[in-house]
């Protein structure tokens, strides 16, 4: 009964965004039917499969012998680096550290530890069905709480997460959904689920949005979370070749406690292969 309450109070922003999302899907849909199947005309050594939205990650993986490197500056002062490498064309790793503080004129308040991720592509990508992947991260986002050994925007913990991808005539878009489990449940132990959509343009400009339930954030007094999700969304540019810069809102429906208007963050990214 408890978890049928949590996705009622959360139907107005859940039907606001799967409708965005089946507008965006449907015209993907109609591209993709206008232009040949072939998978490699979505994505190929020019066009990376996005591995992220904003916070969730998507089914899409590193290929062997790449690696990217992302830098976030968020609220406080943060910084948080992360490095990920593909080690087979299915399975990357990564390892991330960042701390508040970092950027002012105070001591830096450094996160407890170093972080891993990991990510397995179960199911490729097909033009009847979507990629599959399964992973862990416990890299959380925003200022880590002691009080409750959490970070703000808690870790995905163990997910898995399905995503297909559309080549259009002047775009390149995805969709994705999956569900977590996260290790940061002092407060609350629910699973959750995220869902979101990327386009990116021939023009090198993209935007993103995502939405993450938070069903295991929203247990009042300890939760931070007012039991509204997560809904982010973002801008990206490709600077340079294979440097992304992007601009990001956070909390778009205010879900924090500890708040008074939606986050501003700042993302950079850059992708090799060796």
């Amino acid at each position: 009964m408890e978890f049928k309450s949590k996705l009622k109070r959360l139907w107005l922003p859940v039907a606001v965004v799967t409708a965005v999302i089946a507008t965006i899907g449907t015209s993907q849909a109609m591209a993709q039917w206008s232009r040949s199947s072939d998978r490699e005309e979505v994505f190929n050594d020019d066009i990376q499969p996005p591995r992220r939205m904003i916070d969730s990650p998507t089914a899409g993986t590193l290929r062997k012998g790449s690696f990217d490197t992302e830098l976030r500056a968020f609220p406080n002062g943060g910084l948080l680096g992360i490095l990920q490498i593909g080690l087979t064309n299915r399975w990357q790793i990564g390892l991330s550290y960042g701390g508040t503080e970092v950027i002012s004129s105070n001591d830096p308040s450094w996160n407890p530890r170093m972080q891993f991720l990991t990510k397995l592509q179960l199911v490729s990508e097909s033009m009847a069905f979507p990629g599959v992947a399964v992973g862990f991260e416990d890299q959380g986002f925003g200022l880590w709480v002691d009080s409750l050994d959490r970070y703000q925007i808690k870790s995905k913990g163990f997910f898995a997460v399905a995503s297909k991808g559309y080549r259009g005539i002047n775009f390149t878009s995805s969709l994705h959904g999956g569900l977590n489990y996260s290790r940061e449940d002092e407060d609350d132990d629910d699973m959750s689920f995220f869902f979101g959509a990327d386009m990116i343009f021939d023009n090198n400009l993209g935007i993103v949005a995502e939405f993450d339930m938070a069903l295991n954030d929203d247990r009042s007094p300890r939760s931070l979370g007012r039991g509204r999700g997560y809904l982010n969304t973002s801008v990206r540019w490709l600077l340079l070749d294979r440097v992304f810069i992007e601009g990001v809102l956070k909390d778009l429906l205010q879900n924090r406690h500890d708040t008074d208007t939606f986050g501003r963050e700042l993302r950079l990214l850059y992708f090799e292969s060796f």
